[in-house]
């Protein structure tokens, strides 16, 4: 099963181009920025999952940050309790993962890992234990990656910052601790999408990760406001066990200013 923040962030891109200093200034989302979304799974509120970007931190460290949460709530955390937390790293000039910790703590399932894309060497090293078993022996593995690879959560910048034309076709390559694998995301169509900031134009965008990064039957959709910003507005995914939705419902910048009208999310077209 996914967790709600591989589900949140399951979009991935590929590319190896440097930006250059005009257009690194012109990205669209700075340090500060904060994303919080509302978890639905069916009809049943599921939980929340918060993304916050860091700026470069202390010892030298160039690197953005992404600090990402996903805790359930109500009914769904009584059956499968949930609370992970992922922080990835990528460069801002390039938009490439460097590395991404998880920490997983799903029902009885619970994992700690850590990536880092050495792209000096052209492989991810992958090192991963379980926190409750110290007897168990940690899990290391390594497989070679392209010149510029996303993980899970730091593919969502990179997407934002495309400029997603109606019939664009994203080729996308991610590893997320296995073998790179390429995925298509399609740019479908534009059409109103209701969230916590309102009813404003979005970008539908549908990743084909089913069948490529997971194997299972399944279909995601992904709704980016139609502006400069590129928003993620609502991430939808449909698998076997039900429709999860998350919902956009505030946008914090980074001057500290919330947008937020707290409406609940109408269902996508």
């Amino acid at each position: 099963m996914c967790t709600l923040g591989v589900c949140l962030a399951l979009l991935v891109v590929r590319g190896a181009k440097t930006l250059s200093a005009q257009h690194q200034r012109d990205l669209p989302f700075s340090p500060g920025e904060t994303l919080t979304y509302d978890v639905t799974w069916s009809i049943f509120p599921a939980g929340q999952v918060i993304a916050t970007l860091l700026g470069p931190g202390k010892n030298g460290e160039t690197a953005y940050e992404v600090k990402t949460t996903a805790e359930s709530r109500g009914v769904v955390s009584l059956l499968y309790d949930v609370e992970d937390e992922f922080h990835s790293f990528f460069n801002p000039s390039t938009l490439c993962s460097e590395r991404i910790t998880k920490k997983v703590h799903e029902g009885r399932r619970h994992k700690q890992t850590q990536i880092n894309f050495d792209y000096a060497r052209r492989v991810a090293v992958l090192d991963e234990r379980d926190p409750t078993n110290p007897n168990a022996r940690p899990k290391h593995d390594e497989e070679s990656i392209p010149a510029c690879v996303e993980d899970v959560v730091s593919a969502f910048y990179y997407l934002r910052n495309q400029p997603l034309q109606v019939g664009q076709k994203i080729k996308l390559a991610v590893n997320d601790g296995s073998k790179t694998t390429e995925v298509e995301a399609d740019v479908q169509g534009r059409e109103p999408i209701t969230s916590g900031l309102g009813m404003l134009a979005a970008l539908r965008v549908e990743p084909k990760v089913f069948g490529a990064l997971y194997p299972r039957k399944g279909r995601m959709l992904i709704w980016f406001s139609d502006d400069s910003r590129h928003l993620p507005l609502r991430i939808r995914m449909t698998i076997s066990l039900g429709t999860i939705t998350g919902t956009l419902v505030s946008v914090t910048s980074s001057g500290g200013k919330t947008s937020s009208t707290r409406t609940s999310a109408a269902p996508a077209p």
